[in-house]
């Protein structure tokens, strides 16, 4: 076990950081007050290359792994961006990178994935439906076939920056669950245009992660072309695990860097902040002992999450790790930022100090992209050998 980077991570880690605190703290408030999408980042983090740091070179990435996009997002997101930095990864490098990469056919990958590096290409994904949240298995979007192709009808919700993706990967029945031999067999992805007739979206208001619109999507007979499958039809389940475990592992380095962002903040007004007497409020274990608990949570979410992406990059299973990764992280970030508040007291409430974006947009990622109930009943189950209780 070695837990010293290379001298191409640090440069990595490095170059994230500075990419981050050119766009830092200040730039994330103005931007989640007029709800606008962080364009002007994530061009940077493209010029930088790290968006493409997983994407093989051949398609002008750098040809590296998980662990390396997971120290990028730790960097980016304690730099100012918090948990949001994560789910810009989610969007980009992992719906459409980690998946086209290494399930598209060749002609998807060269027409697709070079512009995912650039920044010209961007995606979302449309899972979640209504009647589905997170039982993935009973989505009832269905795609019809229609000659070489398909027609695709359902809705979906609660999907993440349709207005600004050009692509969106769809995940549907291509065989009704009734008709199929398991659960898991009729589902089916899609990588399509977002701009195309039948596709229609509305935005949901929500409490946090403004910067990065969430939409209801409608598919009224969508026409799918042949080539634009993911993966063999009807046999998507696989595909889709491998796309949500290293999402979790991306979800989990942003609130690494949450945790660490919403902590560095409290300590350093701690610290100057004097109440009764000379003493600054730091001194008092009353606030030192609840960020020093959430420095610890996040540390270990942090090595967690680093085994379960150099699995990912060994070829070897990782889910057991990448979701333990995932529930650690949402408990340290939510533990982070809601002491930072109080540590800050009504000025912890304030957006001039910018903890309360850090607890708003970290709230989500107890729920998304799976809840924490979910990530008990699958360790239970899987790592446990506990009957399925659900």
């Amino acid at each position: 076990m070695d837990f010293d980077l290379t001298p191409e991570q640090a440069m990595l880690v490095e170059t994230a950081r500075k990419v981050g605190e050119q766009y830092g703290l200040d730039y994330w408030r103005e931007i989640d007050a007029k709800k606008s999408y962080p364009h002007e980042l994530w061009q940077a983090v493209c010029v930088s290359g790290i968006a493409g740091v997983a994407i093989p070179q051949e398609f002008g990435g750098s040809g590296l792994g998980m662990v390396e996009m997971a120290l990028a997002i730790e960097a980016l997101s304690a730099a100012g961006g918090g948990s949001t930095l994560g789910q810009l990864f989610m969007v980009n490098p992992i719906f459409g990178g980690i998946t086209l990469s290494r399930f598209g056919s060749d002609a998807v990958k060269k027409a697709l994935l070079p512009g995912l590096v650039d920044g010209s290409v961007t995606f979302c994904m449309a899972l979640t439906e209504p009647d589905a949240g997170t039982n993935s298995l009973a989505v009832r979007t269905f795609a019809t076939r229609d000659g070489s192709g398909w027609r695709l009808n359902g809705r979906k919700i609660w999907i993440t920056s349709v207005p600004q993706a050009t692509k969106m990967l769809v995940v549907a029945r291509t065989k009704r669950l009734e008709e199929a031999q398991r659960k898991t067999h009729g589902i089916s992805l899609f990588c399509i245009d977002v701009e195309r007739e039948g596709l229609t979206h509305s935005p949901i208001e929500k409490l946090g992660t403004n910067t990065l619109p969430s939409s209801t999507v409608y598919f009224d007979n969508v026409r799918v072309e042949a080539d634009e499958i993911i993966g063999p039809e009807d046999q998507g389940w696989s595909c889709l695990l491998e796309t949500l475990n290293t999402e979790r592992i991306v979800t989990t380095a942003g609130l690494v860097g949450t945790a660490t962002l919403s902590i560095k903040l409290a300590t350093e007004y701690a610290k100057t902040r004097k109440v009764f007497g000379e003493a600054p409020i730091g001194s008092y274990q009353s606030l030192q002992f609840p960020l020093a608990e959430a420095y610890m949570q996040a540390e270990c979410a942090r090595l967690m999450n680093h085994k379960a992406a150099q699995l990912c990059d060994l070829g070897r299973p990782y889910g057991s790790e990448a979701n333990i990764a995932k529930w650690l992280a949402g408990q340290a970030a939510a533990h982070a930022t809601d002491r930072a508040i109080q540590t800050l007291g009504g000025m912890g409430y304030s957006k001039e100090y910018h903890v309360e974006r850090l607890w708003r947009d970290a709230r989500l990622f107890r729920v998304a992209p799976v809840s924490e109930e979910m990530i008990l009943n699958f360790v239970a189950q899987h790592d446990l050998g506990m009957p399925r209780s659900y």
